[in-house]
């Protein structure tokens, strides 16, 4: 016997495992493991199976009605190589992202500071504000938005009476993508109640140390208030940029499903729907869902690796 073996033994209120106990302890795991099994059967059958079987099948060729046929890597090369409309697609995503994450978090981030001075009533725009981001992904928000930036639409009524003559907002190709950036910039609402909910947690103290110190409104917005939220921008961040890259059915509506004038806003996800369930090509696109995932793992990652310049938590040094 062991000196540690010695110790355990003389320590007040030790516990031995004994064969019953032993087994107690399984049968508990049992339990734990059957109460799961739901969940784990769900997540091997309908998830990690058809996750597989889509690297499979992105590596074939494959229309739905006749077996695969292996191919390697030939799909991944014709898009980079030979797909002009798959590039296309990829500018108009990046463009798409780029544009509308920043403005949606700034106008979420402005709309939070407005709700935090104490409005009466706060509740009530609150729920007002959220409800975009409820019904903005539905197809009758996206028929609303194509009838609001129509030719004969809402927008250029509005313009007539200034003596402006607007075009077709969507029938035009410098102006069609834009009108999709202003849709996401309009669903602000589920980033706006999260940093309300930040603004709510810095503490009033900091505010008043930078007033004694002569701090202005803009001083204590770009020193206090907006370092002490950079985790929830970074939350927010994260949350908006997988969802952009995402993004399917305001362009899909509006663009009945073509992609727009001149490709204009040709989705990612509109152009992988394309090849799959209008082309029948559900090889070429599994390829395609597949440098999806690797572009948004990169961006993810990119994210995470630049958050330790920029982001403050309040229990570091």
């Amino acid at each position: 016997m062991t000196a540690q073996d010695l110790d355990t033994l003389a320590a007040p209120g030790a516990a031995v495992r004994t064969p019953r106990r032993r087994g107690l302890l399984r049968n508990r795991h049992v339990v734990g493991y059957l109460f799961l099994s739901p969940w784990i059967v769900g997540f091997l059958c309908l998830t990690l199976g058809p996750i597989l079987a889509s690297l499979y099948l992105s590596m074939t060729s494959y229309d739905l009605f006749n077996a695969p046929q292996w191919l390697g890597l030939e799909n991944y090369r014709k898009l980079f190589f030979d797909d002009e409309r798959y590039l296309q697609s990829l500018s108009v995503t990046f463009r798409y992202v780029a544009m509308s994450v920043p403005l949606k978090l700034a106008f979420a981030l402005g709309v939070a500071m407005l709700l935090n001075r104490g409005l009466a009533g706060l509740g009530f725009y609150r729920s007002i504000y959220y409800l975009p981001s409820l019904l903005g992904g539905s197809v009758a928000i996206a028929i609303m938005w194509r009838q609001i930036f129509s030719y004969d639409g809402v927008i250029n009524r509005i313009l007539e009476q200034f003596g402006i003559f607007g075009p077709s907002w969507i029938s035009n190709p410098d102006y069609s993508l834009y009108t999709l950036v202003t849709l996401a910039v309009w669903q602000f609402g589920s980033p706006m109640v999260i940093f309300l909910a930040g603004l709510k947690q810095i503490p009033q103290d900091l505010y008043d140390a930078a007033a004694i110190d002569g701090a202005g409104p803009l001083h204590k917005f770009f020193f206090v208030t907006l370092p002490m939220l950079t985790p929830i921008i970074f939350f927010n961040f994260v949350m908006q940029l997988i969802g952009a890259f995402q993004a399917f059915t305001p362009s899909y509506i509006i663009s009945n499903g073509t992609g727009g004038p001149a490709d204009s806003t040709l989705f990612y996800t509109l152009y992988l729907y394309e090849q799959g369930f209008t082309n029948f090509r559900m090889g070429y696109a599994s390829a395609i869902a597949w440098i999806l995932v690797g572009i948004i793992a990169s961006a993810t990652a990119i994210s995470f690796l630049s958050a330790k310049y920029w982001v403050h938590y309040g229990d570091e040094d």
